[in-house]
C-alpha cells in the first residue's frame, strides 16, 4: 500500500512536470541531505534546484515539496523529528500521508512556520452522511500544489485502489 501511493503519486507528479515541461525533478526514497546535522530518506521529494540532485539518488539541499506516508514504525519520526527538521530548513511544503485515514494533511511554510493548508480525505457513504451540512461544504478532494502552477492532485485518485 505504501508503494502504490507513492508510485501513484509519482506519475501524478512526473505527468504534470513533463507536460509542463518544468524544470524540476521527482526523487523516491533518496537520501536527502538539509544540512550537516539533518539528513533523512523521505518517501518522495520534488526539486526544483536540479543542482543539488545527483546521480539522481541523493539531494545536497532543500527540496520544495517533501512527501511522508505514515507507517507503524515511521509515524512518530515523521510528525516529530522529521517535520520539525523540514520546516526548520525550508521545505515549502509538507504532505503527510495518512493509510488507515484516506487523508493527506498538507502544511505550508509561511514566515517559517508550517501551518496547515487542510486535510483532504476520502470519506465513506455513511462518513460523510454523519457530517455537518457546514462541513460537507468544506470538503474538497482537490489539492493544490503550491509549488506549481494549476497542479491539483486528486485525493480519490492516490487512493483509488484502496477498499
Amino acid at each position: 500500500n505504501h508503494i502504490t501511493i507513492i508510485s501513484r503519486l509519482n506519475h501524478i507528479f512526473v505527468q504534470y512536470i513533463d507536460e509542463k515541461n518544468i524544470n524540476a525533478i521527482v526523487v523516491a526514497d533518496a537520501d536527502v541531505y538539509l544540512s550537516n546535522e539533518d539528513h533523512f530518506r523521505p518517501d518522495l521529494s520534488i526539486v526544483c534546484n536540479l543542482e543539488t540532485v545527483k546521480n539522481g539518488k541523493k539531494v545536497y539541499g532543500v527540496p520544495d515539496l517533501v512527501v511522508e506516508v505514515l507507517s507503524d514504525s515511521t509515524m512518530k519520526n515523521d510528525l516529530g523529528v522529521k517535520k520539525s527538521a523540514y520546516e526548520k530548513n525550508g521545505v515549502k511544503e509538507y504532505w503527510i500521508i495518512n493509510p488507515w485515514a484516506k487523508s493527506i494533511e498538507v502544511y505550508h511554510l509561511i514566515d517559517g512556520k508550517f501551518q496547515l493548508d487542510n486535510v483532504y480525505q476520502i470519506f465513506s457513504e455513511e462518513e460523510y452522511e454523519r457530517l455537518e451540512e457546514e462541513e460537507r461544504a468544506e470538503v474538497t478532494y482537490e489539492i493544490p500544489v503550491t509549488i506549481f502552477e494549476n497542479l491539483l492532485v486528486d485525493v480519490r485518485k492516490v487512493f483509488k485502489w484502496w477498499n
